[in-house]
């Protein structure tokens, strides 16, 4: 084994101890709390955070039972919003006509979380920002603590930085460990997963 991959294998063991169980039972409570009102989730996220959150909603829908989408599964909407209104607005915009309301749950998945001051992920600020007018819940999975989602959200999971080379793919990479650890939570598990069904003994 390459020192190289050996040192990636060991951040991933540092990252992962060092993640608060206490913030991923508080984003599970509140996705459940959605379900059981009648709300919907709705996943944000840019780049390969983009690709987490289709994922995502194919988790939480099929295996929570729980209403999920992402704007960014719809290309011709994101990128006619785009070209006609502009980047920084289109998941706002999105929302609103989704009909946004306070019982359905803005779920982001980011590595900065939003980032004024270095011009990072600003539709997401701006989708936050409408949340908070229509008092829609935040949660969120980022990997910055000073990030505008972790600043605003109700509940938000903090990936821990344990080498500043290494904080996108870490970021994106526990994304899916902990998306995954929450549609199998016995809060929010409603269907087992297929290779499990068809492996395992009734």
């Amino acid at each position: 084994m390459s020192s190289f991959t050996r040192q990636y294998l060991a951040e991933a063991g540092d990252t992962l101890r060092q993640i608060d169980p206490a913030t991923i039972d508080a984003v599970v409570e509140i996705v459940a709390r959605t379900r059981a009102t009648g709300g919907r989730v709705f996943f944000l996220g840019v780049g390969g955070s983009a690709a987490n959150a289709s994922h995502a909603v194919n988790d939480f829908r099929k295996i929570a039972e729980i209403e999920s989408y992402a704007p960014t599964d719809n290309v011709p909407e994101l990128t006619a919003r785009t070209n006609d209104d502009g980047w920084e607005t289109v998941f706002a915009q999105w929302l609103r006509g989704s009909r946004l309301t306070a019982k359905d749950v803005i779920f982001v998945l980011s590595v900065s979380g939003g980032d004024v001051k270095n011009s990072l992920s600003l539709n997401i600020i701006a989708a936050l920002k409408y949340a908070r007018e229509i008092g829609s819940p935040i949660v969120g999975i980022v990997g910055n603590s000073e990030g505008y989602t972790a600043q605003v959200a109700d509940a938000c999971v903090v990936i821990p930085s344990v080498n500043a080379e290494h904080v996108t793919p870490h970021a994106e990479g526990f994304q899916a460990v902990i998306w995954h650890l929450m549609v199998s939570h016995p809060s929010l598990k409603r269907v087992r997963t297929k290779w499990e069904t068809a492996t395992q003994t009734p």
